[in-house]
């Protein structure tokens, strides 16, 4: 790949827990090089990461987050994510993947026929 990429937070939980969506996920968050990271994904990650799997857990996810280039919110950005109708979490990682002409990974649906993101429908877990 050589596009910049940005995962949502979603993916991001996808390709941690090795669930049937990890490997669409995985090309994105392998390509370090081309791998931009918005700083509210890593909240939520870690977020949920830290409450189903201890402090220890998450500190180990944000690390392998900061892998990929971290990229912080800024005022500039605001007005830019206000201009869609998603969540505010969703509209700012958005907001931030066309900033920097990067493709958003997603599965979900909300994003799905927006321009710029690559989506893949959740699949159901099995046991």
């Amino acid at each position: 790949m050589s596009k910049a990429n940005v995962v949502d937070s979603s993916g991001w939980l996808e390709y941690l827990a090795d669930s049937k969506s990890a490997a669409f996920f995985a090309p994105a968050i392998e390509d370090t090089a081309h791998l931009l990271v918005p700083v509210i994904t890593v909240y939520e990650v870690c977020k949920k990461v830290r409450r189903e799997r201890g402090e220890n857990e998450a500190l180990q996810v944000a690390s392998l987050m900061q892998s990929g280039q971290v990229i912080d919110l800024d005022s500039a950005l605001a007005p830019d994510a206000a201009r869609y109708a998603l969540p505010w979490a969703d509209s700012l990682i958005y907001a931030i993947a066309l900033r920097h002409g990067a493709t958003l990974w997603t599965q979900d649906e909300h994003f799905k026929d927006l321009p710029g993101v690559k989506y893949r429908a959740k699949q159901a877990a099995t046991r």
